[in-house]
C-alpha cells in the first residue's frame, strides 16, 4: 500500500515526510512524496500560463527531491509533482488513484512550533478526506524509529463511529501499544461558591468511573476479534482542554488518533468541536480517522 505525504508547490517543509517515515517503518509500506501545484481548471490553452505551471512544477520537484535525499535509506519515498484546481484535491485524488492508507500533511505555519494549527488546506482535507489525515506539528523533526503507541482520544457516545476498533486493529497491524484516553475539563464556578469543591469531585469521579466503564465494555466485545487487545486507560483532567491534554504523559513516538465526530458522512472524517479543540493543544503527531462504514 502507500503512503502519501503532502506538500503545496508555493511552501515546502520536511515535517509531514517525517512522520511519514515513522509509519512506513511500522507498515513497511512506499511513501509518495507529492508536491500539489495548483492550477486553474479547466485548463486554458494559454502558452504563458503553461510555462509558468511548467517552472512552478520543476522548483517543487527539485525542493521534494532534496528533502527525500535528507532521508535515510530505511524508507522507500518516490517524489511526485502532481497538478490540480487545490491542494486538497490534488491529495484527495492521489490517495484514490493510489489506493493510499493514509495522507500525512503538516501544521499551518500559523501554529505554534511544536503544536498543531489547521490552515485553509489542513482544514477541507479532514473534513472531506475518505482515508485517515495524519497532520505533523510545526517543526516536527526527523525521527530514528517508528509509531510506537496510539492515544485514542475516546468520547462516550460519539464513538459510535468506530474509533476504539479501528485503532485497536492499527496497534495490532503496526505493533504499536494501545491507550485510550478520556479528556475532561472541569466546570468553572460563575459565582464564587456556586459549585462546592466535594461535590465538583464527586461528579467528575463519577464521570471518569462511566467513562472507563464504557471502554472496558468495548474492549471487551473487541477482544473476541482481536486475540491480544490490551490497552492501557487513562483521564485527562484540567480547568482548560490544554491542561486537560497535558495533564496525561506523552513521548516519543506517540500519536494521537482522533474520530470523525457522530454527525460526520460515513467514509468521511468530520471533526467535532471537542476534537478540535484537543487537536489544537496536542503535542504529538494526530491522526484523524474517518467514521467506519458499518458504524
Amino acid at each position: 500500500m502507500t503512503i502519501i505525504a503532502g506538500f503545496s508547490a508555493s511552501g515546502h517543509g520536511p515535517a509531514p515526510l517525517h512522520l511519514a517515515a515513522q509509519l512506513s517503518r511500522c507498515t513497511g509500506d512506499r511513501i509518495i512524496a507529492a508536491a500539489i501545484v495548483e492550477r486553474p481548471w479547466p485548463r486554458k490553452p494559454d502558452p504563458y500560463e503553461n510555462e509558468y505551471l511548467s517552472y512552478l512544477a520543476e522548483q517543487a520537484q527539485k525542493s521534494v527531491q532534496q528533502m527525500v535525499d535528507q532521508l535515510p535509506d530505511d524508507v522507500d519515498v518516490w517524489p511526485l509533482v502532481h497538478q490540480a484546481p487545490s491542494v486538497p484535491v490534488g491529495l484527495t485524488d492521489l490517495a484514490a488513484e493510489m489506493h493510499a492508507d493514509v495522507v500525512v500533511v503538516g501544521s499551518s505555519s500559523s501554529g505554534l512550533l511544536g503544536r498543531i494549527a489547521l490552515g485553509s488546506v489542513t482544514d477541507r482535507l479532514v473534513h472531506t478526506a475518505a482515508v485517515p489525515v495524519a497532520i505533523a506539528p510545526r517543526g516536527y523533526p526527523a525521527q530514528s524509529g517508528k509509531i510506537e503507541r496510539l492515544t485514542v482520544a475516546y468520547g462516550g457516545h460519539a464513538d459510535a463511529v468506530g474509533l476504539v476498533a479501528t485503532c485497536a486493529e492499527l496497534a495490532q497491524r503496526w505493533s504499536a501499544r494501545l491507550r485510550i484516553a478520556s479528556f475532561t475539563v472541569r466546570p468553572v464556578a460563575m459565582f464564587s461558591g456556586a459549585i462546592e469543591p466535594e461535590n465538583e469531585d464527586l461528579v467528575v469521579k463519577q464521570w471518569a468511573q462511566r467513562t472507563q466503564d464504557g471502554i472496558a465494555a468495548q474492549l471487551e466485545q473487541l477482544r473476541s476479534g482481536i486475540d491480544t487487545l490490551d490497552a492501557e486507560v487513562t483521564i485527562g483532567e484540567g480547568a482548560t482542554w490544554r491542561d486537560a491534554v497535558e495533564a496525561i504523559e506523552w513521548a516519543e513516538g506517540d500519536v494521537l488518533v482522533l474520530g470523525s465526530g457522530a454527525a460526520g458522512q460515513v467514509a468521511q472524517v468530520f471533526l467535532g468541536s471537542a476534537a478540535a479543540k484537543i487537536l489544537r493543544h496536542a503535542p504529538v503527531p494526530t491522526m484523524i480517522v474517518p467514521r467506519r462504514p458499518t458504524a
